[in-house]
C-alpha cells in the first residue's frame, strides 16, 4: 500500500521569496541540507542528510513561484534498500503571504513514511524561522 505525506504551511512572505528557499543552492542548504540543486528540469542533483543517507533527486516539474517538483531516491530505513519517492512543493499565493504545500508520494513502508514526516516537519520549522529572519 502507497502512503504519501501532505503537508501545508503558511509562510507571511510573498512567493517569490519562499520560492527562493526552494531552489537557490545556499539557501536550501540552510534549511534541508548541502545540496547541487539548479532549477533546471531533468536536472540531477542530490542532497545531503546529516546522518549520511544522501538523496539521489531530478528535477521532474517546474514552474516558477508555483511548483517544484523532483525525484527522491534514498535507502530504505526500513530494508535498507533504495527506494524512490516524488516530492512535489506547490506555492500557493495568499493576500498577505504563502501557503506552502508539501506532496510526499511513494512510501512503501509505515517506516519510511514517519522518518520522512518527522523530517520534514523538522526542516518546515527552521524554514518558516528563516525566512522571518530574512524578511
Amino acid at each position: 500500500m502507497q502512503k504519501d505525506i501532505v503537508e501545508s504551511c503558511y509562510f507571511p512572505q510573498p512567493a517569490e521569496k519562499v520560492w527562493e528557499y526552494l531552489t537557490k543552492a545556499e539557501l536550501i542548504e540552510a534549511w534541508l541540507g548541502k545540496t547541487d540543486f539548479l532549477p533546471i528540469l531533468h536536472q540531477r542533483f542530490q542532497i545531503a542528510s546529516p546522518t549520511g543517507n544522501n538523496s539521489e533527486c531530478e528535477v521532474l516539474e517546474i514552474k516558477p513561484e508555483r511548483l517544484l517538483s523532483f525525484s527522491w531516491q534514498k535507502d530504505s530505513a526500513h530494508d535498507h534498500q533504495p527506494f524512490r519517492s516524488i516530492v512535489t512543493w506547490i506555492l500557493v499565493p495568499q493576500e498577505e503571504g504563502t501557503e506552502l504545500q508539501l506532496v510526499h508520494t511513494g512510501f512503501v513502508s509505515d517506516e519510511d513514511m514517519i522518518s520522512h514526516t518527522a523530517g520534514w516537519n523538522a526542516c518546515l520549522k527552521l524554514l518558516s524561522d528563516l525566512l522571518d529572519v530574512n524578511q
